[in-house]
Order: C-alpha cells, then structure tokens, then sequence
C-alpha cells in the first residue's frame, strides 16, 4: 500500500513502523523559497526567502496526523536588486516592518505516491489567511554523513495569487500568478 509506504518513508527514522511522531527542525542554511513571476512578458523574475525556521512532526502510523509550520521574516527577502527590495518592502506590497511574518502551517497531508505527497495547510501573508496546496516530495531520508544524525530534504512547489494576499499591484501586466519552489532539509530535534 503506498500509504504506507510513505508514512515509513517519512519518519525518518530506523525506528519500528508504529512511531510515535518525531520532531525535525529545518536547516536554515539549507532551506528556501524561491518565487517567481511573468514581468511584463519580457522576463521571468526570480526572488527568494531563506534563514528561515520551521519545524516538521511526522506520524509513521498515520501519516495525515504528519505536519509542518514554517515562519519566514518578510525582511529577508533577496531580490538581487536593492531597488526591486525596497519596492516591495513598500506599500505598495508587503508594507513591511521588522517581525513581519510569512507564515505556512499545514492543515492536512495526502499521500499521493511512494515519495510523493500533497500538504495543505494556511499560508498567511499581509495578515491573510488562505488555504494553499504544495505539491511535495521527500527526495532523502537518511543519517547525515557529516552532522551524525537523521536528516531529511524535500521539495515542494505551488502557484498562488499575489492579489489573494493585497499583493497584486501593476496586475496584469505583472503576473498574478506565482510560481514557488521550496526545498528544504530538516534534522531530528534534540
């Protein structure tokens, strides 16, 4: 069954197959979110949140009861360019300041194949709450050959609406739409 195949997949760890969940805490140095956007149909715009924290419980048994919360600071978002940052640190977008939150927090996981899952969850950005899908995948689980201790990466993607989240300025013109990529490694709590 593939389900549960997944599920032992996912507990990350050599412990029997009715695990109780474990928690697993993000590397900030290895995790991000990359998102990008059509600018005008001339180019494709690439920007990205990393250093972030987040945490991730795992249920071996049941797999649904599995989940994931992430907080990013708005504020360490990377642009490339400083006049593209503080264009969307402004009011015109995030209307940032220093605590700003993007906040992810799972409601749900369905397992959709042998590495293979999709998690719902509220994805919360300018104080909006809306429900999101991420499409994941757990590419390793395993003992990290330098840290000495159970490790896990994953990917993920989603498309999202900037104008669901009072993002959506110059829309059309500038997509709506936009594209996220996630990859991030995680290690057991001590």
């Amino acid at each position: 069954m593939k389900s549960t195949i997944f599920a032992a997949a996912l507990a990350l760890t050599a412990t029997g197959a009715y695990a109780a969940p474990e928690k697993y805490v993000l590397d900030a140095s290895h995790s991000q979110v990359v998102f990008s956007y059509n600018h005008l149909g001339y180019s494709t715009t690439y920007n990205m949140f990393a250093g972030f924290e987040g945490e991730i419980m795992f249920d071996q048994e049941d797999p649904a009861n599995s989940s994931v919360s992430v907080s990013i600071p708005v504020m360490s978002l990377f642009t490339g360019w400083e006049k593209r940052f503080g264009h969307f640190m402004s009011d015109d977008f995030f209307g940032a300041s220093e605590g700003d939150m993007v906040t992810f927090t799972s409601t749900g996981i369905e397992v959709t194949g042998d590495d293979e899952a999709i998690i719902t969850g509220d994805l919360t950005i300018n104080g909006i709450t809306k429900s999101v899908q991420l499409e994941a995948e757990l590419n390793k689980a395993g003992q990290h050959p330098m840290a000495g201790k159970a490790w896990a990466g994953f990917d993920a993607e989603a498309e999202i609406k900037r104008s669901d989240f009072d993002l959506g300025k110059f829309a059309p013109n500038i997509s709506d739409e936009i594209d996220i990529e996630i990859s991030i490694e995680a290690m057991k709590a001590e």
